[in-house]
């Protein structure tokens, strides 16, 4: 028997997607042509392959066995194809879309920035909002290369990357009245507290961090971004609680002084996301591979 190959990326695209408009908005079709091209695929396939739902459609039995066979063999001819094309950094010229929360904001966007500038100084990046959910950032569609920060209930089509595991310090003021190079467990329950509102998700972390210890807190002032913290900070007895590498950087500031946290808040891990069909991409790869590099710099323990 001879089959239309041509219809098999479609096939993994409604896989993926589980959507049909996302699956035409992905291969650049018409919702008219890829639905015809879906009653193709069940004709050579022998199968209904995907049942219309509320929120998109699902895969049958059957598409979910041929599934994996035909991803593997499209990704070894990715393989065969991409791998004779080679990937120059230094000469390359490309926007990359990425979706960092807050933190990464802070924290890993200016050393990526620098890398960049460094080793591959015509590609460009464009930062979109992370938000609250993964759709709205672009990367469930692909439109965005990828996502950087703490990823929940990714959908099936995003390959998520654990790239480290984060603490929490806290800061005050330098010169502050009642604190010295520690901060106990009673002070902290007594002093007013800046809260950083987004990114959603990592301040759900917190929270269940403090409830965790049952360690209470006094929310003076919630500010929308951790670039506020120092400024607050800097003209108040206020204290704030945050990861260790933003408190790293602010330890340079001459106004502020860093401290364990009164008790052990735990971690919460710091990753990255993308499509599935950026998997093979040369290019897409190698940005991954920097952005590991650099939090690999930036978590290494602190020179003294």
């Amino acid at each position: 028997m001879r089959y239309d190959l041509n219809l098999l990326p479609i096939f993994i695209a409604l896989m993926e997607e589980r959507s049909v408009t996302r699956a035409a908005e992905r291969l650049g079709m018409t919702q008219p042509a890829l639905s015809n091209a879906l009653a193709r695929l069940r004709l050579m396939l022998k199968d209904q392959l995907f049942i219309r739902e509320r929120y998109g459609i699902q895969p049958t039995p059957i598409a979910l066995e041929l599934a994996p066979q035909i991803a593997d063999a499209l990704a070894s001819l990715d393989d065969a194809v991409l791998g004779q094309q080679d990937f120059d950094p230094a000469s390359a010229e490309q926007l990359f879309t990425i979706a960092p929360n807050g933190y990464v904001e802070f924290v890993i966007v200016p050393v990526l920035v620098a890398k960049l500038a460094e080793v591959a100084p015509r590609i460009k990046l464009r930062l979109t909002p992370y938000g609250n959910d993964l759709t709205e950032t672009g990367v469930v569609s692909g439109t965005t290369a990828m996502v950087l920060g703490r990823i929940i209930d990714p959908p099936d089509n995003l390959v998520v990357q654990h790239l480290m595991d984060e603490a929490l310090d806290c800061v005050v003021r330098a010169g502050h009245p009642d604190i010295g190079d520690a901060i106990t467990r009673e002070q902290f329950e007594g002093m007013r507290h800046v809260n950083v509102v987004p990114p959603g998700r990592m301040r759900a972390g917190l929270f269940q961090a403090l409830a965790q210890q049952n360690l209470k807190r006094e929310v003076a002032l919630s500010v929308t971004n951790f670039f506020a913290v120092a400024e607050m900070i800097g003209v108040t007895d206020y204290v704030a609680t945050l990861p260790r590498l933003i408190c790293r950087r602010l330890a340079h500031d001459p106004r502020l002084h860093i401290l364990p946290a009164p008790v052990d808040l735990g971690t919460f891990p710091v990753e990255m996301a993308w499509h599935v069909r950026y998997r093979h991409d040369p290019a897409h790869r190698w940005l991954r591979g920097l952005v590991g590099q650099v939090i690999g710099e930036l978590a290494a323990p602190a020179r003294r």
